[in-house]
């Protein structure tokens, strides 16, 4: 393979290829009329109030079913702004790469990034490369921050959740997350486990149009459904019950835990919600979220039990009838999922 197919450390010099990375790769793929100005900065008009996210992406692998590290960069950030209430409207993208990099692989992730933002309805807007000595990076990771618009009388936030909330999963959980162990592991199944990366900025928007009393929206990512059930438990005071036998999972996520180990609740999501909804309003919010793409499978789960008395506490009603307590994961069980 010729060295010009690779990435090579001139090409993060601030040079002749440098500019030329940029312009064949990245403006090339990305173009829209405030990043073609390739000034340090862009100029944006923006009104109201605004939510602003920034996240960093080093999945491994970089190429999963489903996806790939470009897509999941701009869901992911996409998403974040879209559990605020927010209209996502435009993204920055910043890769490190490491020399040797095939400059193909580079194309591609560029251009998945690209699809996702077309699919989203957001613009990337500004970016950055950086190339680094091989060994330093494994390959590329990615960097990116967004911009969105909350319209006005939108109040989203993990604390908002109060007693005699339901709780609905927007589909099946676990995906993301076995999608990539799966891969990792070399299990096969019947049917090829993907990844969930979706943007679910429409999903949102249909919802709050639905309804006023939605208190809490989250993308359960790292540390799953679990993770996500104790932080707005923490953050809003109160305790929580789910049912374990309206939990929808795949088969092939099921296999994937029994192999190994693992609880299908920690394992990361890419585009799925987990909404906090006034009893009174569940059934119009799940409703119009079936009759959604992202949304056909969406399921209550559980509801808020009450004010926590003492330390705020995650249940889950067993097929037998018992509670278990489901706690905070903890350490880096799946590293590099995201």
């Amino acid at each position: 393979m010729k060295s010009e197919d690779r990435i090579l450390l001139a090409h993060g010099s601030g040079g002749r290829l440098s500019r030329e990375l940029v312009e064949s790769v990245f403006g090339k793929i990305m173009s829209n009329p405030i990043l073609d100005r390739m000034d340090d900065a862009a100029t944006l008009k923006l009104e109201g109030r605004l939510a602003f996210t920034i996240d960093s992406h080093v999945v491994s692998p970089i190429f999963f079913p489903g996806g790939d590290i470009g897509r999941l960069s701009l869901t992911g950030t996409v998403n974040d702004l879209a559990m605020m209430g927010a209209i996502p409207l435009y993204i920055s993208a910043g890769f490190i790469i490491e020399e040797g990099f095939r400059l193909r692989d580079l194309e591609i992730i560029a251009g998945s990034l690209q699809a996702a933002a077309l699919e989203a309805a957001v613009q990337v807007v500004a970016g950055d490369t950086k190339v680094v000595g091989r060994g330093a990076a494994d390959g590329i990771f990615i960097t990116t921050c967004g911009l969105g618009s909350i319209p006005q009388g939108i109040m989203l936030s993990g604390s908002g959740a109060i007693p005699g909330d339901q709780i609905i999963v927007s589909g099946t959980i676990g995906d993301h997350g076995a999608a990539i162990l799966s891969h990792r592991e070399g299990i096969e199944f019947d049917a090829e486990l993907k990844s969930d990366c979706a943007p679910l900025g429409a999903l949102v928007g249909a919802m709050i149009e639905a309804s006023p009393n939605i208190h809490v929206l989250r993308d359960p990512t790292r540390g799953g459904v679990a993770a996500t059930l104790n932080e707005i438990a923490y953050a809003s005071g109160v305790d929580i019950e789910i049912n374990e036998e309206k939990i929808p999972y795949r088969s092939e996520v099921r296999g994937t835990c029994e192999l190994l180990g693992l609880d299908p609740l920690i394992l990361a999501n890419e585009g799925k919600l987990v909404a906090f909804v006034a009893g009174s309003d569940s059934e119009i919010v799940l409703e119009t979220m079936r009759k959604h793409t992202f949304g056909s499978e969406a399921t209550v789960i559980g509801m808020v039990q009450n004010q926590a008395s003492s330390r705020p506490r995650v249940y889950a009603r067993t097929l037998l009838g018992s509670r278990r307590i489901i706690s905070m994961p903890t350490g880096e069980q799946l590293p590099r999922i995201c």
